[in-house]
């Protein structure tokens, strides 16, 4: 019963900070996000909600995993949970950097430094459990396509 409640928490947290992003998001998707230029691979705005759903139980289900582990190796869990909320606060931070204060450039500088912490947490993670890593692998590649495509509205925008 405390893993499920373990998982169950970790996975309303992210979806937490999943909802509190999508708040400074809301203004901006349709006043200043439409006014950029944006590149050919740019998906529909419809596509974002149901992927970072996804992605923060996902992540959620794997922080929880990992969370199960405290009474099995405290030293390691401590550490990886530590990077694994460093990501989590980034990545709402980002957000409020891209949408918020409508600033690709500063965001960008961030997605870098979130997507390092990402690949950290997944490292950490991977060793104390596979699973709780593997489920972090989707979540590092769509950041990774984020980070490109904040580049390029930077690019095109600048």
């Amino acid at each position: 019963m405390q893993k499920i409640i373990r998982i169950a928490t970790a996975v309303t947290t992210c979806m937490v900070v999943g909802y509190l992003s999508g708040m400074v998001t809301r203004d901006s998707i349709t006043t200043w996000y439409p006014t950029l230029i944006k590149p050919v691979f740019n998906p529909p705005n419809w596509v974002f909600a149901p992927v970072w759903s996804l992605l923060y139980v996902m992540m959620g289900v794997s922080a929880g995993l990992i969370w199960t582990k405290l009474e099995t190796d405290e030293v390691a869990v401590k550490g990886a949970f530590k990077l694994f909320i460093g990501q989590l606060a980034l990545n709402a931070f980002w957000s409020y950097l891209f949408f918020g204060l409508h600033n690709p450039l500063l965001a960008l500088v961030e997605i870098l430094l979130f997507w390092l912490l990402i690949y950290e947490t997944y490292t950490k993670f991977k060793v104390i459990d596979k699973t709780a890593g593997m489920l972090l692998i989707p979540y590092l590649a769509w950041v990774s396509f984020a980070t490109l495509l904040n580049a390029s509205i930077w690019w095109l925008n600048r």
